[in-house]
């Protein structure tokens, strides 16, 4: 039998992730600023630390982010993928240079090591995919013109993380420069493999897994892709790209069918990963942060914005699509609490206060201007108008 107070204790947080989660909704923004302060509460320096279920916790935090990238590569093939790089690859590489450039300058105004600079850079980068698909559909936005732009990028920068999240695992474990070669060789060769698999034998792969039984299919996906997630860790590549490239080779049937029974297995994992990062987080230490964290809102809020912006304008988009492209690119959320993530249980303790608060702060501001961009950029129209006149100049 289990400790009484590890199932007390375990009861008591899925419940209240529950209850904030209805909050979230009813305010109308994203859970996980709510669980990261859950975290906050009931970790080192909080005020009621757990006792005795952290390091189920901890189990429980790594399958969420092998969850959340699964289902971020569902929602892909492998010839979109494919296709939406050819067409946007200018605005992904902006999109780096310009947001992970915040990042890594205050690393090296801040003093810290190669690795840690990287990961901050990687902090800053990011757009949460998770909260941008979820307002693109909350919002009614997914048949909009701008809406593929937006969607190119997300997958740039997914596929980028590909190949940044080994290079940022082998710095963070100290590997030499000829074993961060290997990590990167074998993470490219690991994306091109998963992309030539999917493209040549998608169709065999995915007749092979699909059954009517939601019990069996999810038993199936998800015992695969925890075995390729830890063969993935065992080659020093990351556990969260296996995942991903898992997700990327299954469509159809099988990818609408796991889609639908894991998403709420990935929700329950999710939320228990941001508490997680929240546990290992002491809030004591925020507030030496929060004036950093605030600059980098900032600065990185109008980075976004500006890419997005600039990328629908390339598409011939109007200035109403190209704000609400930028827009939808500002929230972060997952990828960045990843990073933080591995930099914090790598030993780099300082970057986990200042990732938190910041992530915090743009998982707020990104709903919000994405969801009142459009009557803001209404009424300025109306207010411009009605001070031009009908005639286009002064009355």
């Amino acid at each position: 039998m289990g400790s009484p107070i590890l199932i007390l204790e375990l009861g008591a947080i899925i419940l209240g992730l529950g209850i904030l989660g209805r909050l979230a909704a009813l305010i109308q923004l994203s859970p996980i600023p709510l669980y990261l302060l859950a975290g906050l509460m009931f970790g080192v320096g909080g005020a009621a630390p757990l006792e005795t279920s952290e390091e189920f916790i901890s189990v429980g935090a790594e399958i969420g982010v092998i969850l959340l990238l699964l289902l971020l590569g569902l929602e892909y093939s492998a010839d979109e993928l494919i296709t939406n790089l050819r067409r946007n690859y200018p605005g992904g590489i902006v999109d780096f240079v310009v947001n992970a450039a915040p990042g890594a300058i205050v690393g090296i105004i801040l003093g810290w090591p190669i690795p840690g600079i990287l990961a901050m850079a990687g902090v800053t980068y990011a757009t949460s995919s998770g909260i941008a698909a979820k307002l693109l559909t909350d919002l009614g936005r997914l048949g909009n013109r701008e809406t593929p732009i937006v969607l190119s990028l997300l997958v740039f920068e997914d596929l980028t993380m590909a190949i940044y999240l080994p290079i940022l695992t082998a710095l963070l474990a100290g590997v030499g420069f000829l074993g961060g070669s290997l990590t990167v060789l074998i993470a490219v060769a690991a994306v091109s493999v998963a992309l030539i698999v999917a493209l040549k034998f998608g169709r065999a792969i995915n007749k092979i897994i699909f059954t009517n039984s939601d019990e069996l299919l999810l038993l199936g996906v998800f015992g695969i892709v925890l075995i390729i997630a830890g063969i993935a860790q065992q080659l020093q590549v990351s556990d969260a790209v296996g995942a991903f490239l898992v997700g990327i080779a299954l469509s159809g049937k099988v990818a609408e069918s796991a889609r639908a029974v894991l998403t709420p297995l990935r929700d329950l994992f999710a939320a228990v990963f941001f508490v997680f990062f929240g546990l290992r987080t002491d809030p004591r230490d925020i507030p030496s942060v929060l004036l950093i964290a605030l600059v980098l809102v900032l600065v990185t809020a109008a980075t976004k914005i500006g890419v997005g912006a600039w990328s629908a304008g390339r598409a011939g988009i109007a200035l109403p699509g190209r704000v609400r492209a930028g827009m939808m690119l500002v929230p972060r959320g997952e990828f960045n609490i990843v990073i933080a993530g591995l930099a914090t249980t790598a030993g780099l303790n300082q970057i986990g206060p200042l990732a938190a608060t910041y992530v915090m702060m743009m998982a707020v501001l990104g709903p919000l201007l994405a969801r009142f961009a459009a009557p803001l950029f209404r009424a300025f129209g109306k207010i411009r108008d009605s001070v031009r006149g009908p005639a286009g100049s002064p009355d």
